[in-house]
C-alpha cells in the first residue's frame, strides 16, 4: 500500500519541536493497542469540510474538529466541553460564542481569531467566484462583523434578524493561524491570527482574497507526495495519522489527539477507515469490525446469519424518505382527484412492496418535512391533519374516484427509478392496489430519474427525497419556485410560515410552525410520504459504543468518542 506521510511545514515544525518536552500524554481513557477497522466507502480530499462538504470530508471532520454542538434530528445538541453559545441580546438579535479551553493538536489554543474566521466563512466572505455566489472577499450584504474578546476567547455576532440556526452559525472548520501563515507568509502563529482578524475587521479586499484562496484550495490533500502536517491539525478527539491507497481505494488511519480537552475523551488507540471491498459482509468479524450497508434483497439472509453469531445489525435512516408525489396537472389537476388517488394507494402497501424482506427496516412516516423519532415529528404528526385528510382511505376508493369526476381506467403515468429495488417493488404494489379502485397505472420507469423529472411528462413519481432540516431546505422543496421542488406546489401561506420559521428562536414555536407548514403540504394533496430510507450498521461482537445517527452528515463517525473494544 502506498502511504503518504505527514510532512512538517512552517510553524508546525517549530511548535512541535518547542513543545516536545511538554506534549500531553494520551488520555487515560485510551486503551493501549485497541484498534477498530471500519469499512468505508468515502474519500478524504480536504481538511476544510466547510469549503468541500463531501460525505467523506464531513466524516473526517466529525472526528478531528471540535464544535459547539451538533444538529441531531433537526434540533441542536450542545457540547459544552468545546464552549457555550447563548443569546446576549434580543433587539438587535445577538449571540455570543464563548470557547472553553480547546487547543489545536500543535498546542496553539483556539481563540477569537478561529471563531471570526469560521464566522466569515459562513457569512460568505470566501465563496468561490461563480454565477450564483459573491466573489472571493465579498461578504453577504447584511453581514455585520462580530465584536471579539480575545482575552475571553469569544465573539458576539449581530444578526440582521432572529435566526433559528443561531446556535450552529459559528464553527471552526480550520485553524486561523494556519490560514494566516499560508495567506501572508508568516511563521508566527499569533501574528498570523492577528492578520486574519485585521483582514476581516478592516474589510481588506486583497487580504481577504488571499485568505479565500487558502480557505477554498489550501486544505485540499495533494494528489501525490507527503501531506503537509499543518493541513491536518486537529481540535477534536482524533487526528489523521496516515493516508494510504492500495489501488482498491483510500484508507485513513486516525489516532487520539493528545491535546483534546473534551468532556468525553477517546477510548480507542487507533481507528482505520478502509475500503469495504466487494463483500463487506464476509469481511465483518475478520478484517472489518464495522460496516454500513444498504438493505437489499441479497443481504437479508447474510445479515441474519451474522446476527445469529452475536454481531449486531442496527437500522437507522440516511436522512431521505420515499414518497409518492403527484403532478398537479392533467389527470391530477383537481384536488379531489389527487385525494382519491392517494386514498387508493395506502402507504403500507407500497412500503411492503418496496421493502420486501427489509420492510420492517423502513420506518413509516406521515411527514415530508420532519424525521420520525425527532421531537418535532410528534407535534407535526399530531397537528398536520395528515391522518384525517390523506392517511385514512375511505370505504370505497372506486366511488371516491367517480365522485372526483375521474372515469374508470384513467391512465396515470408513474415515474420511478428502474435501478432501485424499493421503487420497483413499490410501483408493482401501487399498480395492483390502484387497479382495484379503477385507476390504470402505467409503467413510466426510467434509467435516468433526474432527467425524466425535469421533463415533466409524468403524473406521479415514486422517488427518494432528502428530509429538509433547515428553513432554506424546506423552501427549496416546498416554497414557491423552490429549486428542489418535485411537484411545483405553491402556497403563499406556506412561504410566510417558512419565513417565520427561519426567524424563530424558540424550539417549541419552531415545532408548531413546522406542523403548520406540513399542514399546507397535506392540504395540497400532492405528496404521500411512505417511509424513511434505511441504512444498516453491522458491528462485530467485540466492539461496543457504536451508535449510528440518523441523517446524512457523518452518521457513523459523529459518536466516535464512545467507541470501545471489549476487554
Amino acid at each position: 500500500m502506498r502511504r503518504r506521510r505527514l510532512a512538517a511545514a512552517g510553524l508546525a515544525v517549530a511548535v512541535v519541536a518547542g513543545l516536545a518536552a511538554c506534549t500531553p500524554a494520551l488520555p487515560e481513557s485510551v486503551v493501549p493497542g485497541s484498534r477498530i477497522t471500519v469499512g468505508w466507502t468515502q474519500e478524504f480530499t480536504s481538511a476544510n469540510a466547510a469549503a468541500s462538504p463531501t460525505a467523506g470530508n464531513l466524516d473526517i471532520a466529525a472526528m478531528m474538529r471540535g464544535r459547539f454542538g451538533d444538529v441531531v434530528d433537526g434540533e441542536f445538541v450542545p457540547d459544552e466541553g468545546f464552549g457555550t453559545v447563548k443569546i446576549s441580546s434580543d433587539e438587535p438579535f445577538r449571540a455570543t460564542y464563548d470557547l472553553a479551553e480547546p487547543a489545536w493538536s500543535d498546542g496553539i489554543p483556539l481563540d477569537a481569531a478561529d471563531l471570526l474566521l469560521g464566522w466569515a466563512g459562513e457569512a460568505g466572505y470566501f465563496r468561490a467566484d461563480d454565477e450564483t455566489a459573491p466573489v472571493d472577499g465579498e461578504a453577504d450584504a447584511d453581514a455585520e462583523v462580530p465584536s471579539i474578546d480575545e482575552f475571553a476567547r469569544s465573539i458576539t455576532v449581530t444578526f440582521p434578524q432572529p435566526d433559528i440556526d443561531w446556535q450552529s452559525a459559528v464553527t471552526v472548520p480550520v485553524p486561523a493561524h494556519v490560514v494566516g501563515q499560508r495567506a501572508f507568509g508568516t511563521d508566527d502563529a499569533m501574528e498570523a491570527k492577528q492578520a486574519v482578524i485585521r483582514a476581516i475587521q478592516d474589510d481588506d479586499t486583497d487580504a481577504l482574497a488571499a485568505i479565500a484562496e487558502v480557505w477554498n484550495e489550501g486544505f485540499a490533500l495533494p494528489e501525490k507526495g507527503d501531506i503537509p502536517a499543518d493541513l491536518l491539525l486537529s481540535s477534536g478527539p482524533f487526528r489523521v495519522d496516515d493516508v494510504g491507497d492500495d489501488g482498491a481505494g483510500q484508507s485513513v488511519q486516525l489516532v487520539p489527539n493528545a491535546g483534546y480537552r473534551g468532556l468525553v475523551t477517546p477510548k480507542i488507540a487507533r481507528i482505520d477507515l478502509v475500503p469495504q471491498g466487494d463483500d463487506a459482509l464476509v469481511a465483518i468479524g475478520d478484517s472489518l469490525d464495522v460496516v454500513q450497508v444498504a438493505p437489499v434483497a441479497g443481504n437479508v439472509d447474510p445479515i441474519h446469519e451474522l446476527e445469529r453469531r452475536d454481531l449486531t445489525a442496527d437500522e437507522t435512516n440516511d436522512g431521505t424518505l420515499w414518497a409518492l408525489q403527484l403532478n398537479p396537472s392533467g389527470v391530477f389537476s383537481e384536488h379531489a382527484a389527487r385525494t382519491a388517488f392517494i386514498h387508493a394507494a395506502p402507504a403500507t402497501a407500497l412500503l411492503q412492496g418496496g421493502g420486501g424482506g427489509w420492510a420492517s427496516a423502513y420506518a413509516g412516516t406521515t411527514s415530508m418535512a420532519t424525521t420520525p423519532g425527532s421531537r418535532a415529528y410528534d407535534i407535526v404528526n399530531e397537528d398536520s391533519g395528515f391522518s384525517a385528510a390523506l392517511g385514512t382511505p375511505g370505504d370505497d376508493a372506486a366511488l371516491e374516484r367517480e365522485a372526483a369526476g375521474v372515469s374508470a381506467g384513467a391512465s396515470v403515468c408513474v415515474l420511478y427509478d428502474r435501478a432501485s429495488e424499493f421503487a420497483v417493488g413499490a410501483f408493482g404494489a401501487l399498480q395492483a392496489v390502484a387497479a382495484e379502485a379503477g385507476w390504470s397505472v402505467v409503467d413510466c420507469g426510467t434509467d435516468d430519474l433526474e432527467a425524466a423529472l425535469g421533463q415533466g411528462a409524468w403524473d406521479a413519481v415514486i422517488s427518494r427525497v432528502p428530509v429538509p432540516q433547515t428553513p432554506a431546505e424546506i423552501f427549496a422543496q416546498w416554497g414557491t419556485g423552490g429549486a428542489e421542488s418535485v411537484t411545483g406546489s405553491a402556497d403563499p401561506e406556506r412561504d410566510e410560515l417558512i419565513a417565520q420559521l427561519a426567524q424563530t428562536t424558540d424550539v417549541y414555536e419552531a415545532r408548531d410552525l413546522r406542523a403548520r407548514i406540513e399542514a399546507t403540504i397535506v392540504r395540497a394533496a400532492v405528496a404521500l410520504p411512505l417511509a424513511m430510507n434505511p441504512r444498516v450498521t453491522i458491528v462485530d461482537k467485540d466492539v461496543t459504543g457504536i451508535a449510528a445517527r440518523n441523517g446524512a452528515t457523518a452518521p457513523l463517525t459523529s459518536g466516535v468518542v464512545q467507541w470501545e473494544v471489549a476487554p
